[in-house]
């Protein structure tokens, strides 16, 4: 039986050696390969913290101390250590346990979280509250993986400073955010300077100068001595001078030196920085090999770390980079605008034939959309590739720097709808909602690879803003459709009865097509509008597609609360059509995560529930 199957934990992993804390570490990774190998996964990330997480374990107290993950998955080791190692096969499965940090789902995770760059705002206003209230208790945040290139770190950073709080960073360095300078006499210094002698030393001698005569002016030159042996020998120059001790860098594969610093954290009367170095799919040799392929996998062999996904069509993401990649050998003008996801939008295509034309801004939205707006008023034509999800973040940008100024930029939203196993931090599901309200701004909604690659034409063409929003997987093909051309602000209407019209708003296509033949084989009259685009869109043909219809059903993966089903709606009252609309969509709450099958049978967005309830209404 493994060690980690003989302990209660958390709470025994405090009484374990080094060594045995070692043995955990193997068993730990066993457990996240084991698992990411058949549910998939945030594999490299997690298997680059394990040793990390049993450090902080060691030293803290997860039920009474707050532990702040920040990008969520890293936490997969941290799941295994708390109270969830009997049900981690379950992980991202329907009814299973989360791939992030959820506090409904464990009492030891702090905060929830599923975008980057959040846990130092949020442990500052934990340690605030603390304060208040007069708890007594620790504070970490663990940042990294990237997050430390968006500027709500740095935001949050200056505020800690600021405030001068006591509270723990730790930073998560595996050469995705920044990367030092790692020696020996580094990292003794550190250990020396952060030591308790150290400390209180120097606390003394604060106090005694500040009571003599150029007392300031010489503890003045002492932090400026300090700060240069720091600055030379580490690169915690910049978090000292935001405000922050800094500890570092620090051995983040072995135990017991990230539990020294972290102890030598506490000492710390203040803020203070652990900067601790790892290896991104530490102990699986093709994640440490490849790191970004394997920052979030889907089912591989174990043993070769290939994957066992069936070969099918392409995607649309594929579609994407493809499309974009034959715009651009024309264009030459043409360029591309990603927030560290080149491989997940599929710009990693384009980058392999014009790397020159490919900008990777790292974690920030909103520089991105700025940026291309940017480019865009001196003559550049930038394609900003973006998970939906994430386009949240830069809503401002969209509005004001894009939108306002009325600038040929383009939006490319790749997972749109329902996203399946990272669930409702990660479902695209108010991008239409969201986007139908902004002015100069046109919306497509391609229902195939063919409605993609025309729109990504169109799009090229155009002088002003536009949003292309599409789904993750596999694009659609419909073989007994006859293909017609993509014309800007046009539906596409497929057959012509006037029981039932249909309208269908991007790809959900999948499952109204299906619908659309059932009635008709019932022997309903039936119409099916592809609407195509949300903004522009002609309004009398929606109208005319309506016009003595018995009922009107809309359908959408999106949420449903201003989403495409009130547009035609609203279309239909301006025009006067009088009719019975029913509206599917995802409903006006957050859906969890699972199998994207499960989850569409979970708020009746497929095929048959869609059928039963129109049969509730004719």
């Amino acid at each position: 039986m493994a060690l980690i199957d003989r302990l209660k934990l958390p709470a025994e992993l405090k009484e374990l050696s080094y060594e045995q804390l070692d043995e955990v570490a193997e068993d730990v990774r066993k457990v996240i390969i084991e698992t990411c190998s058949v549910s998939g996964g945030h594999l490299a990330p997690s298997l680059g913290v394990v040793e990390l997480t049993l450090g902080l374990l060691k030293v803290f107290d997860p039920g009474h101390d707050r532990i702040v993950w920040d990008v969520g998955h890293q936490s997969y080791a941290f799941k295994i250590l708390t109270d969830r190692k009997d049900r981690f096969s379950t992980l991202r499965q329907y009814k299973g346990i989360s791939g992030f940090i959820k506090p409904s789902e464990s009492k030891y995770d702090a905060f929830g979280v599923g975008h980057t760059s959040t846990s130092i705002s949020a442990g500052l206003g934990m340690r605030v509250a603390d304060d208040i209230t007069g708890r007594q208790r620790k504070i970490v945040s663990v940042i990294g993986d990237g997050a430390m290139t968006a500027g709500m770190a740095f935001e949050a950073l200056n505020n800690l400073g600021h405030l001068d709080k006591n509270m723990i960073v730790v930073l998560n360095d595996n050469e995705m955010s920044i990367s030092a300078n790692v020696g020996g006499f580094s990292h003794y210094l550190s250990n020396m300077m952060t030591g308790k002698f150290y400390t209180r030393v120097r606390k003394d001698v604060q106090e005694y100068l500040a009571t003599k005569p150029l007392g300031n002016r010489i503890l003045h030159l002492a932090k400026k001595m300090e700060e240069g042996m720091v600055g030379f020998f580490t690169p915690g120059i910049l978090f000292e001078e935001l405000g922050l001790r800094y500890i570092g860098p620090v051995q983040g594969h072995r135990i017991k030196d990230v539990a020294k610093a972290l102890e030598n954290a506490q000492n710390v009367d203040g803020p203070v920085l652990v900067h601790v170095m790892t290896r991104k799919g530490k102990g699986f040799e093709p994640a440490e090999a490849n790191p970004s392929k394997f920052h979030g996998v889907a089912s591989f062999d174990k043993c070769t770390g290939q994957s066992v996904k069936l070969a099918g069509k392409k995607s649309y993401t594929d579609v994407f980079g493809e499309t974009l990649t034959e715009l651009a050998a024309v264009n030459p003008r043409l360029v591309a605008v990603s927030a560290a996801m080149k491989d997940g939008t599929g710009l990693n295509i384009l980058e392999k034939k014009f790397p020159d034309r490919v900008f990777d801004v790292g974690i920030a939205e909103q520089h991105a959309v700025t940026f291309a707006a940017g480019m865009a008023i001196s003559g550049v034509k930038p394609f900003v590739a973006v998970y939906s999800t994430f386009a949240q973040r830069a809503y401002d940008q969209i509005i004001h720097d894009v939108a306002l100024q009325n600038l040929p930029v383009v939006l490319c939203l790749d997972r749109g709808g329902l996203v399946g196993a990272d669930g409702p931090t990660h479902h695209g599901a108010y991008d239409i909602s969201y986007l139908r309200c902004v002015p100069n701004m046109a919306v497509m909604l391609p229902k195939d690879a063919h409605e993609l690659e025309s729109m990504l034409r169109i799009a090229e063409k155009m002088q002003t803003p536009c949003a292309i929003r599409y789904a993750r997987g596999e694009a659609g093909a419909y073989d007994d459709i006859p293909v017609t051309p993509v014309e800007m602000g046009e539906p596409e209407i497929i057959g012509d009865g006037t029981d039932v019209v249909l309208f269908s708003a991007g790809h959900i296509f999948e499952e109204m097509y299906p619908v659309y033949k059932e009635l008709l084989a019932r022997g309903i009259s039936a119409k099916l509008v592809n609407i195509r685009f949300l903004k522009p869109l002609n309004a009398e043909k929606i109208a005319e597609a309506a016009r003595g219809a018995k009922l009107v059903v809309t359908a959408e993966e999106g949420s449903v609360k201003g989403g495409a089903g009130d547009e035609i709606a609203d279309i239909l009252m301006d025009n006067g059509v009088l009719v019975k609309v029913i509206k599917h969509g995802i409903p006006d709450i957050f859906i969890e995560h699972g199998d994207h099958k499960s989850l569409r049978r979970l708020i009746q967005l497929d095929a048959e529930s869609i059928l039963e309830n129109i049969g509730k209404h004719i």
